[in-house]
């Protein structure tokens, strides 16, 4: 697909999306980019995530910005704590080092990544609050993109980097996100260094994962000096509505929080007690291990609007940064646009298959009788 002045749309300025237009923009293509939110400013990005070296860090070296990430990771993120409810310690390891050469995952946190990201592109790529409603096919060899806010665009190729709901994943696939059966509530404990020093000396500068009764405790340092907190249950899909968290009550709601919890121990307490931020539930929702569809002139997808996945193995963003960089290099090195699809979504369907399972096992592990000792072995099985 050789052809430069072919249009290209991509559908959600996230990761996979900035990744994939950054190495076609480096082999002078010039995609845009539409974007739902009026700049990147307008939500937090979420946690700290780590780039694994063949998937995340691969796709930032075929962009040209490794070096870049490695000005802003922090490799000792990577250390880890597996505990259960009364604080019993199945694994841990603190003894990575802060170079390249102490692991291959890395810790980012998720805005620090997307800004290396957006400041690398050409300042005219994204259109900024542009909220794609759908498309409709030309004359079967161009789409035509509709926006809420009246604008439309007619173009060679779709990129959806859209998301869970995607509103171009109907063009080529009848699979929606479905409730994964794992409902969240994210907390956040800010300036966490100077206000509760003890808890930070026992979360250590990585993650911990508390884990019993198929609950979780999920806790991340984030490079901002942030804990990040998520507690997760296995439950019905209206469970968040009867817990009637609200952030105008918030003490009232760390308290139905900790009435889950009442029989964990008094540190794992203290993620909820020193919580000071908004309270932020939300449900976990994924696609079928394994989904595929048949290849469609025109339009492909990337990220989650094609593999949505549950976060236990934090494959999510890594598989759309790679997404991205594979698209972009078939597009670049395949003279027939078909063919260029078609290429990636074979590789892409093989690769995410993969992961889409482990990462289902992994959500299945955490919840489930004896989740600590299991996930202990399983770490400490990846120092052997």
């Amino acid at each position: 697909m050789n052809n430069l002045s072919h249009r290209i749309a991509i559908i959600g300025a996230g990761l996979g999306g900035l990744t994939l237009a950054k190495i076609l923009q480096n082999a002078g293509y010039t995609p845009v980019i539409y974007e739902g939110e009026a700049s990147r400013h307008v939500r937090p990005q979420g946690g700290t995530l780590d780039l694994e070296t063949h998937t995340g860090q691969r796709a930032l070296k075929i962009a040209g910005l490794l070096d870049l990430f490695y000005e802003v990771c922090r490799f000792e993120g990577q250390s880890s704590k597996t505990v259960d409810k009364n604080g019993k310690i199945y694994h841990e390891d603190r003894d990575v080092l802060p170079t390249a050469e102490g692991g291959s995952r890395p810790e980012v946190d998720r805005t620090e990544l997307r800004n290396l990201l957006l400041d690398s592109l050409q300042s005219d790529t994204i259109l900024w609050g542009h909220t794609c409603t759908g498309a409709v096919p030309i004359d079967n060899t161009k789409y035509e993109l509709h926006f809420e806010n009246g604008h439309t665009d007619v173009v060679d190729l779709i990129i959806a980097a859209d998301g869970a709901f995607s509103r171009i994943r109907p063009l080529v696939s009848d699979e929606k996100a479905k409730y994964s059966g794992i409902s969240m509530v994210e907390l956040n404990i800010t300036n966490a260094e100077e206000l509760f020093p003890e808890l930070v000396a026992y979360n250590g500068p990585g993650t911990v994962y508390a884990l019993s009764d198929y609950k979780t405790i999920i806790a991340q340092m984030n490079g901002d000096g942030r804990i990040r907190i998520y507690l997760g249950f296995k439950a019905e899909a209206n469970f968040l509505e009867t817990l009637e968290l609200s952030n105008n009550e918030p003490e009232i709601a760390k308290q139905t929080l900790l009435n889950l919890y009442s029989d964990w121990s008094d540190e794992l307490k203290q993620y909820i007690i020193c919580a000071n931020e908004e309270i932020t539930p939300r449900r976990i929702y994924m696609l079928p291990v394994a989904h595929k569809w048949e290849n469609k002139k025109g339009v492909t997808l990337i990220g989650d609007a094609a593999h949505l996945m549950s976060p236990f193995a934090g494959a999510g963003a890594n598989l759309a940064m790679l997404d991205g960089a594979e698209l972009a290099l078939s597009i670049i090195n395949t003279d027939n646009q078909e063919t260029a699809i078609r290429e990636y979504e074979k590789k892409m369907f093989d690769y995410a298959a993969k992961a889409s399972k482990e990462t289902k096992e992994n959500m299945d592990l955490f919840f489930s009788e004896d989740a600590a000792a299991k996930l202990g072995a399983l770490m400490n099985s990846f120092k052997e």
